[in-house]
């Protein structure tokens, strides 16, 4: 029993089977019975979800911050002004933003398509309740958030990409990604495909934000 928390030998073990995964490893919870038990940590056991993370490195660091939100898209800049993987402010970058909405109602507001990989990638064990992008077509000057199910994605365009060199912008309307495709060239490819190549791209586009962070530190 740790921070009262019951939970048995076979329990534990059952668990850890149906994620593959040893008692050295981050352990997420796997059904609705376990959802609060959230992270097992070598050399502290069974932290709940939401515990504060005293070092780097540690599977409890990438869980969402965020507090459990069943309606994320109410006051969504509001709430979650900027990106937790690279601190960039989500207004200024809201024509790239992506919003993900797990499961157990965490949730991951990222800039761009690029950072949005990197939460799907260290969250592997959470369910996806949804994914929002914002709508590039839209002639607001906030961009409105779409459900990237019901998105066309221009890839490959000459529209400046957010966090890589290969731009991936949604579009509500297949009609205006055409048009916008007439004019920057690039693929209409969907969701799944664009986030394929943000997995592909990631080792340059990191290079490339290191580089570039580097030569602002120098300043």
């Amino acid at each position: 029993m740790i921070s009262k928390i019951k939970i048995g030998r076979r329990e534990a073990l059952q668990m850890m089977t149906a994620t593959g995964v040893t008692g050295l490893t981050g352990l997420y919870a796997v059904n609705a019975s376990a959802k609060d038990i959230g992270v097992l940590m070598p050399g502290k056991g069974w932290l709940k979800q939401g515990a504060e993370c005293d070092g780097d490195g540690t599977p409890l660091q990438f869980i969402p911050k965020t507090k459990p939100d069943s309606d994320p898209l109410k006051d969504e800049l509001q709430k979650y002004p900027k990106c937790p993987y690279c601190g960039m402010d989500r207004t200024m970058w809201n024509h790239s933003r992506h919003l993900v909405h797990y499961d157990d109602d965490l949730i991951d507001p990222t800039c761009s398509m690029h950072c949005a990989a990197i939460s799907l990638s260290l969250n592997l064990d959470r369910g996806i309740k949804a994914i929002y992008a914002a709508d590039f077509g839209s002639d607001s000057k906030i961009k409105p958030l779409v459900n990237v199910d019901k998105a066309t994605y221009l890839a490959g365009s000459g529209l400046p990409g957010t966090m890589t060199k290969q731009s991936k912008m949604a579009f509500s309307s297949p009609d205006a990604a055409k048009v916008a495709q007439k004019s920057h060239g690039g693929e209409l490819v969907a969701f799944d495909e664009a986030l394929t190549k943000a997995y592909l791209s990631m080792a340059n586009d990191t290079a490339m934000i290191r580089k570039k962070r580097a030569a602002k530190r120098k300043k």
